[in-house]
């Protein structure tokens, strides 16, 4: 895998910046994508010439597109995209919930994700490459008026859709599923819960992945 090139989304902290790092002691390039520039600028001096800072906004398809773009110009090719930023929601339910922010939810876990893909396909054509989607425990159950959890359902049928088009040309679509995780999504610690580290090994699994073998899902929870 050494000199392959990984775009992540949402990757200044928790599950995203967790892969960064596993991605670059494997040997990759990663391509570091979020909103904070000073938290990807301080990941990129501790990763070194092997990472690249590029802010912006995973709503924005236009941000997206730029940033794929100075990766494949600044590494030669993109093998990997891992689309991984998103959010939760207030409690409530159907009932209680919040429209506002119900649609900001959306707009990130949903067509952010679509926005990721379309943005990074061209590139992946080229490489026969490997798009990684962060699914949830909460996309694979029914929870009580979680709309979160329907975002997450989503993730999931449109992963295996994407997969069957991906197949097409020598690609690879794989949701990661991970159950509770100890990041800054909760407001207290979670330390007996799923680390961020858990879940980048996840996907640095799928990516090691043989030629020959396609893995549709990984699906991790905390044990007990």
């Amino acid at each position: 895998m050494a000199g392959k090139t990984l775009f992540i989304t949402g990757a200044s902290s928790g599950i995203g910046e967790a892969t960064a790092r596993k991605a670059v002691a494997a040997g990759w390039n990663v391509g570091l994508f979020a909103r904070s520039k000073d938290k990807l600028t301080d990941l990129v001096a501790d990763l070194g010439d092997n990472a690249m800072a590029l802010p912006g906004d995973a709503t924005s398809y236009d941000d997206q597109a730029k940033a794929l773009k100075a990766l494949a110009d600044r590494y030669g090719d993109v093998h990997a995209a891992f689309a991984n930023a998103g959010r939760g929601t207030s409690s409530g339910g159907a009932e209680g919930g919040n429209i506002e922010d119900w649609q900001g939810m959306v707009d990130l876990n949903i067509m952010g994700l679509l926005k990721t893909v379309k943005a990074a396909l061209p590139h992946l054509k080229k490489t026969r490459g490997h798009m990684v989607l962060t699914g949830s425990a909460a996309g694979r159950a029914h929870i009580k008026g979680s709309v979160y959890g329907a975002t997450k359902w989503f993730v999931h049928g449109y992963a295996g859709n994407l997969a069957e088009e991906m197949r097409e040309w020598g690609g690879r679509c794989t949701v990661v599923a991970p159950g509770m995780v100890n990041t800054a999504f909760f407001d207290e610690p979670k330390p007996d819960k799923l680390q961020p580290a858990d879940v980048a090994d996840a996907v640095m699994l799928a990516l090691n992945a043989s030629q020959v073998n396609d893995v549709r899902e990984v699906f991790l929870m905390p044990r007990g």
